[in-house]
């Protein structure tokens, strides 16, 4: 193999979600998901207008994505798709238009959730019909669902702290992460916060709670309420 000369002086860069990098890329073991995320990423970041989205076809028609997959291109792409959707990472519809199916795929965040809700309710027209082919996107207020269940009333501060780490966090790490607190008797929403962190910071495995951990994110959450506390 011919090693690589290095980069230009002059070259392009496209933005990943440091979420995808501290806690989703640990996860992945197949390296056709892994491509293929890297590059509807980019392909996802040079697009324009709203809503914001790649379709199939203009994944098959991108040279290094092709190239990159091998033979039988478009079942390997489309393998890799379904499994970087099952994992989060994307979302996923299909919109008729004159009878021919069109698979439209969204980066899972605040703006591509939103955009797959208002498709799908016929508030952006795209097409004659909307299927949605993983999950539909968790509600708004699943979180702050989530809070009040197992914590409590919800003050202002603590709701602006929730809709950051609904914007930050994978919904099922929101929700193990509740679970994990009310497991070990500890509902506050410090302690679920330092959950969250620390999967951030080394996986979502790495960072499972234990004795030591508990100890860390008790000391975390007193150091939290002592700022909150006004003097």
């Amino acid at each position: 193999m011919k090693p690589f000369q290095g980069f230009p002086a002059k070259t392009g860069y496209t933005p990943l979600p440091n979420l995808f990098i501290t806690g989703l890329l640990q996860e992945i073991e197949d390296l056709a998901e892994l491509k293929v995320s890297l590059h509807l990423f980019r392909l996802l970041y040079c697009k324009k207008g709203y809503p914001r989205f790649v379709t199939l076809g203009e994944m098959l028609r991108a040279p290094d994505m092709v190239k990159g997959l091998g033979n039988s291109c478009e079942e390997s792409l489309k393998q890799a798709l379904m499994a970087a959707c099952r994992r989060g990472t994307f979302l996923t519809l299909t919109v008729a238009r004159e009878g021919k199916p069109h698979e439209l795929y969204f980066l899972n965040d605040r703006q591509g959730r939103e955009a797959v809700g208002r498709i799908t309710r016929g508030e952006v027209p795209l097409g004659e019909i909307a299927v949605p082919h993983s999950p539909p996107p968790p509600p708004e207020d699943s979180i702050f669902t989530l809070y009040e269940q197992n914590i409590g009333l919800i003050t202002p501060l603590v709701a602006e702290e929730l809709k950051a780490a609904e914007e930050r966090y994978p919904a099922p790490w929101i929700e193990e992460a509740f679970r994990e607190a009310v497991s070990h008797n500890k509902r506050r929403w410090s302690y679920v916060a330092r959950i969250l962190e620390r999967w951030a910071e080394e996986g979502r495995e790495g960072g499972k709670a234990g004795r030591g951990f508990e100890e860390d994110a008790d000391r975390y959450a007193r150091w939290l309420d002592e700022r909150a506390t006004p003097h």
